[in-house]
This record gives structure tokens, C-alpha cells and sequence, in this order.
């Protein structure tokens, strides 16, 4: 599985398009986050209306429009991270140009698995997509009938957030691969648990 990773930065081209999307991937996460945290609270709402005798439809539609919010809206920003689960006792002994050349074709896969699948996800968006219907929407949920494009738009975004952010490495592990750079900036750079260990420390030393 993966462990703590950290992501460098320089003064190169590839740096400041990283740092130019981090705060893009940030707002997609704070997004996901918030729809976890408005779960929470909906959840509670919609039980106390039953028990106090209004019970209040909906509960399952919100639900069912959330959810691409919660399974996919930071999936850009944990790829920055490498904190996608990984199997490491392949990746962790490798070195040098070896590791990059794994690294760049495992982007490479993903990449062409992430178009894939906003290509697609784009394509059910459109078919649901219609302003000459009320909402702009040619279906609905089934309780409350709220219109579901917005959360099928949801899916191609965060794809094509994530798709930058794979352009962005593959452009890294190139760069690290052909010049043979120990530590390349814009990638994540799998850290051991002492390294981890000395950084947590070094980011209190000092402080009372």
C-alpha cells in the first residue's frame, strides 16, 4: 500500500503548472469534504423529521446526487499525493531510472484509462443535458424529482482535473527519467518511515 509521499517544487515550467493546479484539486477536495460533512447533518435532519412526526422526502434522491461528489471529487488531489492505495514491494526496490520507467508507464495506463472514462462520463452527461426541457433536464430522481445532470457533470470534471494532473507527472517521470534526477520536482516521492518520521519532526521542532 502507499505510504506517506512528498511532492517537490523548483523554479522549472513543470513546477509552476503544478503549483497552478494544486489549488484547483484543493477546492475539488474541500468540495468532497463538504458534501461528506452535509451527509452527516442531512442524515440527522431526515431521522428527527421522522420521529417528530414530519417525516421529509428526499433523503435518498440528495443521496444519490451527493455521491459523485464523495467517491470522485478528490481523486485529482490524492493522485498529486500518492496517496492512492499501491503495492510497494515491487516499486519500493527499485531506483533511479528503473523507478521512473515504472512510475511513467503506470501514469500512462492510468491516463489513457481516465480519458477513457471522462470521455464516457461526458457522453451520459450530454444525453442527460437539455435546456429546452424544465431544469435543463431530461431525467430525474425518483422521489422529489430533482434533476441529475449536475451530478453527472460532476464525474467529467473531476476526470478532467485528474487528466491534467496525469499529464503533469508523465511530463515529470519523462523529465526525471531522461536527465536522471534523484528527487524530480511535481511527482510524488514515496518516503520511509524514518524519512516520515524526521520530517513530522523537523515541522515541530521548536514549537512549545
Amino acid at each position: 500500500m502507499a505510504g506517506s509521499a512528498a511532492v517537490l517544487q523548483d523554479s522549472s515550467l513543470l513546477s509552476r503548472f503544478d503549483r497552478a493546479l494544486v489549488p484547483i484539486e484543493r477546492f475539488c477536495a474541500y468540495l468532497s469534504g463538504f458534501a461528506v460533512f452535509s451527509l452527516m447533518f442531512l442524515a440527522v435532519y431526515f431521522v428527527a423529521s421522522r420521529k417528530l412526526g414530519f417525516p421529509t422526502k428526499g433523503y435518498v434522491d440528495i443521496i444519490e446526487l451527493l455521491m459523485p461528489l464523495i467517491a470522485i471529487m478528490g481523486v485529482s488531489y490524492v493522485q498529486r499525493e500518492g496517496a492512492h492505495i499501491r503495492m510497494d514491494m515491487l516499486v519500493g526496490a527499485l531506483r533511479g531510472r528503473a523507478l521512473w520507467f515504472f512510475e511513467l508507464i503506470s501514469v500512462l495506463l492510468i491516463l489513457v484509462l481516465a480519458i477513457g472514462l471522462a470521455y464516457g462520463a461526458w457522453e451520459h452527461f450530454a444525453r442527460s443535458f437539455d435546456c429546452s426541457r424544465p431544469l435543463c433536464s431530461r431525467d430525474s430522481t425518483t422521489d422529489i424529482y430533482l434533476p441529475v445532470w449536475p451530478a453527472k457533470l460532476v464525474v467529467p470534471v473531476a476526470l478532467f482535473v485528474l487528466i491534467a494532473r496525469l499529464i503533469l507527472q508523465i511530463w515529470g517521470y519523462a523529465r526525471a527519467l531522461v536527465l536522471g534526477l534523484e528527487t524530480p520536482a511535481a511527482v510524488p516521492l514515496q518516503m520511509s518511515v524514518a524519512e516520515q518520521a524526521r520530517l513530522e519532526a523537523s515541522s515541530v521542532e521548536g514549537a512549545d
